[in-house]
């Protein structure tokens, strides 16, 4: 096929400002543009290229992986195959860092040492039962580490505050005020028997038609307790007036306790009954 020249000359133009490279393919790319061989003054640290080995939280952490990893019975162990993958591990950690993998070869002796006891013929028992497997111990450690291992999965698992959820924290302003215990009806029903009693000891035999007004019993107690913060309850009746007056006197302060003019108060549990004004006089 014929290609136009000034196709050609454009061609021979772009091979003239390519650089020289071995395959001919850019290394990277720099802010779009192709980039065939690296700076001489970049920095690469020591680190970044390394192969970071998947993480344990140690020996016991790692040699439960490759059991399970292995679908091998936790209770008899192949020690051979497990000891040398083991030891493949232990040993790439070691080029990197020879302090952590310290605690990994003490272990990898111990696995050497169950299986060297393991070849060994074993003595019997004094009492004539089996010897104990060398492996037992070890099982025993495994397991207990997988509860464990487990138990804090799940715990891990559960909402966490910070991290999950936060907590709600309202504050609140209220205004401190006295709460009085409330008034049982029999507390005041003893408070009137009371008064009663006191009444009927000064009763008098008088014959006589007496006019008593509620309105004007109802405004004498207003006043004596216009000028007093409260009045005991026995106080505002006046048992020489007889007993009509001081039942008159009994319902003109239910009267006055119902339209919300006076409060009948207690300091506590079977004390005297006390009457206040339920409003700030002027």
């Amino acid at each position: 096929m014929a290609v136009p020249d000034g196709t050609e000359q454009a061609l021979a133009a772009a091979d003239e400002t390519l650089p020289q490279t071995v395959d001919g393919l850019a290394v990277a790319r720099l802010y779009g543009q192709p980039l065939f061989e690296l700076p001489q003054d970049l920095y690469i640290p020591p680190d970044a290229l390394e192969v970071f080995l998947e993480a344990f939280e140690g020996p016991l952490d790692l040699l439960l992986y490759l059991i399970r990893r292995q679908d091998f019975n936790i209770l008899d162990i192949p020690l051979a195959q497990v000891t040398r993958q083991y030891l493949e591990y232990v040993e790439q950690i070691r080029r990197s860092n020879l302090e952590l993998a310290a605690e990994y070869l003490l272990m990898a002796a111990m696995l050497i040492e169950i299986k060297s006891r393991m070849l060994l013929p074993r003595p019997p028992a004094a009492d004539g039962a089996e010897p104990e497997d060398p492996r037992a111990e070890l099982v025993r450690r495994l397991l207990e580490y997988e509860r464990m291992k487990l138990a804090a999965q799940q715990l891990d698992a559960m909402p966490q505050a910070g991290r999950d959820f936060w907590r709600v924290q309202a504050t609140v302003e209220r205004t401190p005020r006295s709460l009085l215990p409330e008034l049982a009806v029999g507390e005041l029903r003893d408070a009137w028997a009371e008064v009663l009693r006191r009444a009927r000891l000064n009763a008098h035999h008088t014959i006589g038609r007496e006019q008593i007004s509620m309105r004007e019993i109802m405004s004498g107690v207003l006043r004596r307790l216009h000028d007093r913060r409260w009045a005991e309850f026995g106080e505002l009746f006046e048992p020489t007036q007889g007993v009509l007056h001081a039942v008159v006197t009994f319902i003109a302060m239910l009267e006055l306790a119902r339209e919300g003019l006076v409060q009948i108060t207690q300091a506590e549990a079977y004390a005297p009954l006390y009457l206040r004004l339920a409003y700030t006089p002027s």
